[in-house]
């Protein structure tokens, strides 16, 4: 236990701290405040707040986030697994081996490809298109950095979501099928109630690791002129380019705290649907339900 303790304190702990620490100063690579740094209080956050690069960059963070992660690799992934669930044989591993692919290699490897599709003058992309002499990292930055993302993370999703469509037992779909409820329906009343923890896991997960993403940097560089400068840019070449560690050690705590926001507003969901789940699964075992309770949305969707 004591050098887990240790492990924890030295590599997490001491960082934060440290973090906070130098949040609070006027912090420099170079120059006097290198060597004789100065307390300034809360002057780094009111500051970040109020730079207009910084709400442009958050701004961006949360258009990566929601295009990437929540529309991006969540519905792809589930795409995936739910076509996927019931083949077998080679076409199966094919597809999941390649979609594992991209998500195993290496960032600088992935960057590399990516930069030779997009090319403005020999990329693949252009050549495939009939489209030569089309900037796609120049004139949609953003748009090239989302589609990036979600090509590369959409293995997670999809490995998430076959794991979960394991756990919905046929007979509750065959009963929906026999009471004439469409696929949609199916999907809508009996398989998405059953795997709503792990759509929600999943969310917190992706959501989190997109928006402290710093792989697109190797791509567009944050450029051009900041159009897809995400916040973990914004604090790269704050704090080291430009050298301000103290401005750019809080701009992280910033970071840290819509973290926080985020993983709090999930885990919320979290519990309300344990509490939802008890309390039907206590009406169920009271009304008798049995074997079919979670068919019955289907069945009553269908009734109608």
């Amino acid at each position: 236990m004591l050098p887990a303790l240790v492990l924890i304190g030295v590599f997490l702990v001491f960082p934060a701290l440290w973090t906070i620490y130098l949040g609070l100063t006027d912090y420099r690579l170079t120059g006097l405040a290198a060597a004789d740094p100065q307390v300034v209080g809360a002057d780094n956050y009111t500051a970040a707040i109020g730079d207009d690069r910084f709400r442009t960059s958050l701004w961006l963070s949360v258009q990566y986030v929601l295009g990437s992660a929540v529309i991006g690799q969540a519905v792809l992934g589930f795409a995936l697994a739910w076509t996927l669930r019931d083949r077998r044989g080679p076409v199966r591993r094919i597809i999941e081996g390649l979609v594992l692919l991209s998500w195993i290699l290496p960032s600088s490897v992935v960057a590399f490809l990516w930069i030779a599709l997009l090319d403005r003058d020999g990329g693949t992309l252009n050549a495939l298109l009939g489209t030569p002499g089309a900037a796609w990292l120049l004139d949609h930055p953003m748009l090239s950095i989302i589609v990036f993302n979600t090509w590369r993370g959409t293995a997670f999703s999809m490995m998430l979501y076959a794991a979960a469509l394991e756990t919905v037992p046929p007979s509750h779909l065959e009963t929906a099928r026999l009471a004439g409820a469409s696929a949609l329906q199916q999907l809508r009343d009996v398989v998405l109630p059953r795997i709503k923890g792990h759509v929600l896991t999943n969310m917190l997960l992706i959501s989190l690791w997109t928006f402290n993403d710093f792989t697109p940097f190797l791509i567009t560089a944050g450029g051009p002129e900041g159009r897809s400068e995400i916040l973990p840019f914004y604090v790269y070449t704050t704090a080291l380019r430009g050298g301000q560690l103290g401005f750019g050690a809080a701009v992280s705590f910033l970071i840290l705290l819509i973290n926080l926001v985020f993983a709090l507003a999930y885990l919320r969901l979290l519990r309300t649907r344990d509490r939802t789940r008890d309390r039907d699964r206590g009406r169920d075992h009271g009304d008798g339900g049995g074997a079919v309770s979670g068919a019955g949305p289907a069945i009553r969707g269908t009734a109608g």
